[in-house]
Protein backbone atom coordinates (compact mmCIF):
# COMPACT_ATOMS: atom_id res chain seq x y z
CA UNK A 1 0.00 0.00 0.00
CA UNK A 2 2.82 2.36 0.95
CA UNK A 3 4.63 1.69 -2.34
CA UNK A 4 1.42 2.24 -4.32
CA UNK A 5 0.76 5.49 -2.46
CA UNK A 6 4.26 6.76 -3.26
CA UNK A 7 3.84 5.87 -6.95
CA UNK A 8 0.48 7.63 -7.11
CA UNK A 9 1.96 10.70 -5.44
CA UNK A 10 4.85 10.75 -7.93
CA UNK A 11 2.46 10.33 -10.85
CA UNK A 12 0.25 13.14 -9.52
CA UNK A 13 3.30 15.39 -9.06
CA UNK A 14 4.46 14.64 -12.61
CA UNK A 15 1.04 15.41 -14.09
CA UNK A 16 0.74 18.60 -12.00
CA UNK A 17 4.20 19.72 -13.14
CA UNK A 18 3.32 19.06 -16.78
CA UNK A 19 0.04 20.99 -16.49
CA UNK A 20 1.74 23.91 -14.75
CA UNK A 21 4.46 23.96 -17.41
CA UNK A 22 1.86 24.06 -20.18
CA UNK A 23 -0.10 26.83 -18.45
CA UNK A 24 3.02 28.96 -18.06
CA UNK A 25 4.08 28.27 -21.64
CA UNK A 26 0.70 29.19 -23.13
CA UNK A 27 0.47 32.27 -20.90
CA UNK A 28 3.85 33.42 -22.18
CA UNK A 29 2.84 32.74 -25.78
CA UNK A 30 -0.41 34.68 -25.34
CA UNK A 31 1.44 37.65 -23.85
CA UNK A 32 3.98 37.63 -26.69
CA UNK A 33 1.15 37.38 -29.24
CA UNK A 34 -0.71 40.32 -27.70
CA UNK A 35 2.53 42.31 -27.63
CA UNK A 36 3.16 41.60 -31.32
CA UNK A 37 -0.45 42.12 -32.44
CA UNK A 38 -1.08 45.15 -30.23
CA UNK A 39 0.11 47.79 -32.75
CA UNK A 40 -1.76 46.11 -35.59
CA UNK A 41 -4.98 45.95 -33.54
CA UNK A 42 -4.66 49.64 -32.66
CA UNK A 43 -3.97 50.47 -36.31
CA UNK A 44 -7.01 48.54 -37.50
CA UNK A 45 -9.17 50.11 -34.79
CA UNK A 46 -7.99 53.59 -35.77
CA UNK A 47 -8.81 52.95 -39.43
CA UNK A 48 -12.40 52.05 -38.50
CA UNK A 49 -13.08 55.07 -36.26
CA UNK A 50 -15.15 58.03 -37.34
CA UNK A 51 -13.92 61.61 -37.29
CA UNK A 52 -15.60 62.45 -33.98
CA UNK A 53 -13.69 59.90 -31.88
CA UNK A 54 -10.46 60.62 -30.03
CA UNK A 55 -7.89 58.08 -31.20
CA UNK A 56 -5.28 59.11 -28.62
CA UNK A 57 -7.40 58.76 -25.50
CA UNK A 58 -6.05 56.83 -22.50
CA UNK A 59 -6.77 54.06 -21.90
CA UNK A 60 -7.13 53.39 -25.62
CA UNK A 61 -10.55 52.37 -26.90
CA UNK A 62 -10.03 49.37 -29.15
CA UNK A 63 -13.64 48.93 -30.24
CA UNK A 64 -14.84 52.00 -32.19
CA UNK A 65 -18.04 53.68 -31.05
CA UNK A 66 -19.16 53.96 -34.65
CA UNK A 67 -17.53 51.63 -37.17
CA UNK A 68 -16.99 53.23 -40.58
CA UNK A 69 -15.20 52.23 -43.78
CA UNK A 70 -15.19 55.71 -45.28
CA UNK A 71 -11.51 56.13 -44.37
CA UNK A 72 -10.55 53.36 -46.79
CA UNK A 73 -12.67 54.87 -49.55
CA UNK A 74 -11.26 58.36 -48.96
CA UNK A 75 -7.70 57.06 -49.11
CA UNK A 76 -8.33 55.46 -52.51
CA UNK A 77 -10.00 58.61 -53.82
CA UNK A 78 -7.43 61.08 -52.50
CA UNK A 79 -4.26 59.81 -54.16
CA UNK A 80 -3.68 57.49 -57.18
CA UNK A 81 -3.94 54.33 -55.12
CA UNK A 82 -4.48 51.93 -58.02
CA UNK A 83 -1.45 53.26 -59.89
CA UNK A 84 0.75 52.77 -56.82
CA UNK A 85 -0.75 49.33 -56.24
CA UNK A 86 -0.01 48.33 -59.84
CA UNK A 87 3.58 49.58 -59.54
CA UNK A 88 4.12 47.68 -56.29
CA UNK A 89 2.60 44.53 -57.78
CA UNK A 90 4.80 44.64 -60.90
CA UNK A 91 7.98 45.35 -58.94
CA UNK A 92 7.27 42.75 -56.26
CA UNK A 93 6.14 39.93 -58.54
CA UNK A 94 9.08 40.32 -60.92
CA UNK A 95 11.52 40.63 -58.02
CA UNK A 96 10.20 37.40 -56.49
CA UNK A 97 10.36 35.51 -59.80
CA UNK A 98 13.87 36.65 -60.69
CA UNK A 99 15.16 36.20 -57.13
CA UNK A 100 13.98 32.60 -56.90
CA UNK A 101 15.25 31.87 -60.41
CA UNK A 102 18.74 33.35 -60.12
CA UNK A 103 19.33 32.27 -56.52
CA UNK A 104 18.44 28.71 -57.50
CA UNK A 105 20.73 28.83 -60.52
CA UNK A 106 23.59 30.17 -58.40
CA UNK A 107 22.99 27.63 -55.64
CA UNK A 108 22.90 24.59 -57.95
CA UNK A 109 26.64 24.41 -58.81
CA UNK A 110 27.59 25.33 -55.24
CA UNK A 111 25.60 22.36 -53.93
CA UNK A 112 25.80 19.70 -56.65
CA UNK A 113 29.02 20.28 -58.61
CA UNK A 114 32.62 19.77 -57.58
CA UNK A 115 35.07 22.40 -58.77
CA UNK A 116 38.08 24.20 -57.39
CA UNK A 117 37.28 27.14 -55.14
CA UNK A 118 33.63 26.21 -54.59
CA UNK A 119 33.73 26.68 -50.82
CA UNK A 120 35.66 29.94 -51.15
CA UNK A 121 33.05 31.32 -53.54
CA UNK A 122 30.28 30.30 -51.16
CA UNK A 123 32.02 31.97 -48.20
CA UNK A 124 32.52 35.15 -50.23
CA UNK A 125 28.83 35.17 -51.13
CA UNK A 126 27.85 34.74 -47.47
CA UNK A 127 30.26 37.50 -46.42
CA UNK A 128 28.26 40.01 -48.47
CA UNK A 129 25.41 39.57 -45.98
CA UNK A 130 27.49 41.56 -43.48
CA UNK A 131 27.56 44.61 -45.78
CA UNK A 132 24.52 46.89 -45.25
CA UNK A 133 22.68 47.90 -48.39
CA UNK A 134 23.09 51.54 -47.37
CA UNK A 135 26.82 51.27 -48.10
CA UNK A 136 26.13 50.03 -51.62
CA UNK A 137 23.40 52.48 -52.54
CA UNK A 138 25.65 55.21 -53.95
CA UNK A 139 27.59 52.99 -56.41
CA UNK A 140 24.40 51.12 -57.38
CA UNK A 141 22.59 54.43 -57.86
CA UNK A 142 25.36 55.83 -60.07
CA UNK A 143 25.48 52.60 -62.06
CA UNK A 144 21.71 52.64 -62.51
CA UNK A 145 21.77 56.23 -63.75
CA UNK A 146 24.56 55.43 -66.22
CA UNK A 147 22.47 52.55 -67.55
CA UNK A 148 19.41 54.79 -67.86
CA UNK A 149 17.40 52.92 -65.23
CA UNK A 150 16.08 55.96 -63.37
CA UNK A 151 12.27 56.08 -63.06
CA UNK A 152 11.94 52.56 -64.48
CA UNK A 153 10.72 49.23 -63.15
CA UNK A 154 14.09 47.72 -64.02
CA UNK A 155 15.82 50.26 -61.80
CA UNK A 156 13.74 49.15 -58.83
CA UNK A 157 13.96 45.42 -59.59
CA UNK A 158 17.52 44.65 -60.75
CA UNK A 159 19.41 45.47 -57.50
CA UNK A 160 17.31 42.87 -55.64
CA UNK A 161 17.05 39.98 -58.09
CA UNK A 162 19.78 38.00 -56.30
CA UNK A 163 20.58 37.90 -52.60
CA UNK A 164 23.18 36.05 -50.55
CA UNK A 165 20.44 34.77 -48.25
CA UNK A 166 18.56 33.30 -51.19
CA UNK A 167 21.66 31.55 -52.51
CA UNK A 168 22.37 30.17 -49.04
CA UNK A 169 18.81 28.94 -48.52
CA UNK A 170 18.57 27.23 -51.89
CA UNK A 171 22.05 25.70 -51.57
CA UNK A 172 21.08 24.16 -48.24
CA UNK A 173 17.91 22.78 -49.80
CA UNK A 174 19.79 21.29 -52.77
CA UNK A 175 22.36 19.73 -50.44
CA UNK A 176 19.68 17.67 -48.66
CA UNK A 177 18.54 16.00 -51.90
CA UNK A 178 20.40 12.68 -52.49
CA UNK A 179 23.02 12.95 -55.22
CA UNK A 180 22.04 9.52 -56.50
CA UNK A 181 19.15 11.26 -58.28
CA UNK A 182 21.64 13.29 -60.31
CA UNK A 183 23.55 10.17 -61.30
CA UNK A 184 20.37 8.35 -62.34
CA UNK A 185 19.26 11.34 -64.41
CA UNK A 186 22.64 11.59 -66.15
CA UNK A 187 22.48 7.89 -67.02
CA UNK A 188 19.10 8.60 -68.65
CA UNK A 189 20.71 11.39 -70.70
CA UNK A 190 19.69 14.49 -68.74
CA UNK A 191 22.02 17.47 -68.71
CA UNK A 192 22.72 19.78 -65.75
CA UNK A 193 19.94 22.22 -66.63
CA UNK A 194 17.36 19.42 -66.90
CA UNK A 195 18.47 17.99 -63.55
CA UNK A 196 18.11 21.40 -61.94
CA UNK A 197 14.73 22.18 -63.48
CA UNK A 198 12.96 18.81 -63.62
CA UNK A 199 14.36 17.01 -60.57
CA UNK A 200 15.75 19.38 -57.97
CA UNK A 201 13.35 22.32 -58.20
CA UNK A 202 10.19 20.23 -57.59
CA UNK A 203 11.88 18.55 -54.60
CA UNK A 204 12.85 21.85 -52.92
CA UNK A 205 9.47 23.53 -53.37
CA UNK A 206 9.12 24.37 -49.61
CA UNK A 207 12.46 26.21 -49.60
CA UNK A 208 11.57 27.92 -52.86
CA UNK A 209 8.28 29.13 -51.38
CA UNK A 210 10.08 30.28 -48.22
CA UNK A 211 12.45 32.36 -50.30
CA UNK A 212 9.50 33.75 -52.25
CA UNK A 213 7.77 34.81 -49.03
CA UNK A 214 10.85 36.57 -47.66
CA UNK A 215 11.48 38.27 -51.00
CA UNK A 216 7.84 39.32 -51.34
CA UNK A 217 7.79 40.91 -47.89
CA UNK A 218 11.07 42.73 -48.50
CA UNK A 219 10.19 43.96 -51.99
CA UNK A 220 6.63 44.99 -51.10
CA UNK A 221 7.73 47.05 -48.11
CA UNK A 222 10.89 48.48 -49.66
CA UNK A 223 10.93 52.24 -49.23
CA UNK A 224 14.51 53.50 -49.36
CA UNK A 225 15.64 52.27 -52.78
CA UNK A 226 12.47 53.29 -54.71
CA UNK A 227 12.68 56.67 -52.98
CA UNK A 228 16.18 57.15 -54.40
CA UNK A 229 15.79 55.74 -57.89
CA UNK A 230 12.28 57.08 -58.62
CA UNK A 231 11.38 60.77 -58.88
CA UNK A 232 8.27 60.52 -61.07
CA UNK A 233 5.13 60.15 -58.94
CA UNK A 234 3.54 57.95 -61.60
CA UNK A 235 6.21 55.33 -60.77
CA UNK A 236 5.69 55.47 -57.00
CA UNK A 237 5.06 52.23 -55.11
CA UNK A 238 2.65 51.94 -52.19
CA UNK A 239 5.23 52.70 -49.46
CA UNK A 240 6.15 55.93 -51.26
CA UNK A 241 2.48 56.74 -51.71
CA UNK A 242 1.82 56.18 -48.00
CA UNK A 243 4.68 58.50 -47.16
CA UNK A 244 3.06 61.17 -49.31
CA UNK A 245 -0.25 60.39 -47.63
CA UNK A 246 1.20 60.99 -44.17
CA UNK A 247 2.50 64.36 -45.25
CA UNK A 248 -0.85 65.22 -46.84
CA UNK A 249 -2.93 64.27 -43.81
CA UNK A 250 -0.57 65.12 -40.99
CA UNK A 251 -3.26 65.26 -38.32
CA UNK A 252 -5.72 62.67 -39.66
CA UNK A 253 -4.25 59.38 -38.48
CA UNK A 254 -7.41 57.55 -39.47
CA UNK A 255 -6.56 57.90 -43.15
CA UNK A 256 -2.92 57.03 -42.52
CA UNK A 257 -4.00 53.91 -40.63
CA UNK A 258 -6.40 52.95 -43.41
CA UNK A 259 -3.64 53.33 -45.99
CA UNK A 260 -1.27 51.20 -43.90
CA UNK A 261 -3.91 48.46 -43.56
CA UNK A 262 -4.47 48.43 -47.32
CA UNK A 263 -0.72 48.27 -47.94
CA UNK A 264 -0.09 45.30 -45.64
CA UNK A 265 -3.13 43.28 -46.75
CA UNK A 266 -1.43 41.71 -49.84
CA UNK A 267 1.50 40.56 -47.70
CA UNK A 268 -0.84 38.86 -45.22
CA UNK A 269 -2.82 37.20 -48.02
CA UNK A 270 0.36 36.02 -49.75
CA UNK A 271 1.71 34.53 -46.53
CA UNK A 272 -1.56 32.81 -45.59
CA UNK A 273 -1.80 31.32 -49.07
CA UNK A 274 1.70 29.79 -48.87
CA UNK A 275 2.12 29.25 -45.14
CA UNK A 276 1.85 25.46 -45.35
CA UNK A 277 5.18 25.42 -47.20
CA UNK A 278 6.86 27.96 -44.96
CA UNK A 279 7.84 25.88 -41.91
CA UNK A 280 8.96 22.96 -44.06
CA UNK A 281 11.15 25.28 -46.13
CA UNK A 282 12.79 26.90 -43.10
CA UNK A 283 13.53 23.52 -41.51
CA UNK A 284 14.91 22.09 -44.74
CA UNK A 285 17.26 25.02 -45.11
CA UNK A 286 18.48 24.60 -41.54
CA UNK A 287 19.84 21.08 -41.80
CA UNK A 288 23.01 19.65 -43.26
CA UNK A 289 25.47 22.50 -43.82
Amino acid sequence: MAVSSVKNKKAFTTILFAITKKILLYTLLILVTLFMLGPFIWLFSTALKSGGENIFQYPPQIIPEQVTFTNFVKVMDTFPFWTYLLNSTIVTVLTVIFNVLFCSLAAYPLARMKFKGRNIIFILILSTMMIPFQLLMIPIYLLSLNLGLGNTYAGMILPHITTAFGVFLMRQAFTVVPKELDESARIDGANSFQIWFRILMPLVKPSMVTLAIFTFITAWGDFLWPLIIVSDQDMYTLPLGLNMLSSTFTSDWRLIAAGAIISMTPVIIFFLFLQRYFIAGVMKGAVKG
